[in-house]
């Protein structure tokens, strides 16, 4: 399957393609490189409840500053554990 770049970036991912991996409105897709190629990992979408304070632990610092430092930390965490079970498939 191969889909021409937009003038803004974009490509379209098809159908089929979206079905398999189970790919809804809202999800995020987490973008990075890697070995020289592109690898987009798909998580769920952002829920609206707070978390404020869950992590948190008597004496401890404070990790994140904001919620993008928050969000991107988690992404991170999860892209590389999904990277880490691919690997143990093959």
């Amino acid at each position: 399957m191969a889909s021409q770049v937009s003038e803004r970036g974009q490509i379209t991912i098809d159908q089929s393609i979206r079905k398999q991996l189970g790919i809804q409105p809202g999800m995020i897709a987490y973008q990075r490189v890697t070995n020289g190629r592109l690898e987009v990992i798909f998580l769920p979408a952002p829920h609206r409840r707070s978390l404020s304070g869950v992590f948190y632990r008597q004496g401890e610092g404070v990790k994140v500053a904001t919620g993008d430092d928050l969000e991107e930390a988690v992404m991170e965490a999860v892209a590389d554990e999904l990277a880490q079970v691919e690997g143990k498939r093959a």
